[in-house]
């Protein structure tokens, strides 16, 4: 059973960058076929995907422009940076794995527990 957890700062300021780590556990993020999310949900609002790195280091982005997503093999580990935070990313984070690319539902996913970040000056 695949267990993911994130981990990061849970407040950061307006205009920083916003790095979070997952850890996987119990499975490797190079298997083939797999799919390493992070998604966020903003307080009211629905679950918003924002990219993926896939087993082969393939990276898909939603938010082009402000997000980078990276790994690290050797710790088992992928990364989201998140740059020129404003409050509107304030939001519970998620990492997920999943074995499809994210086409706008997310069954099949597995979930990390979350984790939440503030952006507040």
């Amino acid at each position: 059973q695949v267990q993911l957890q994130e981990s990061g700062p849970g407040l950061v300021k307006p205009s920083q960058t916003l790095s979070l780590t997952c850890t996987v556990s119990g499975g490797s993020i190079t298997t083939g076929g797999s799919y390493w999310n992070w998604i966020r949900q903003p307080p009211g609002k629905g679950l918003e995907w924002m990219g993926a790195i896939d087993y082969s280091g393939s990276i898909y982005l939603s938010l082009k422009s402000r997000t980078s997503i990276s790994r690290d093999t050797s710790k088992n580990q992928f990364t989201l940076q998140l740059n020129s935070t404003t409050p509107e990313d304030t939001a519970e984070y998620y990492c997920a794995r999943s074995e499809v690319l994210y086409t706008g539902n997310y069954e099949g996913f597995s979930w990390g527990q979350g984790t939440q970040v503030t952006v507040s000056s």
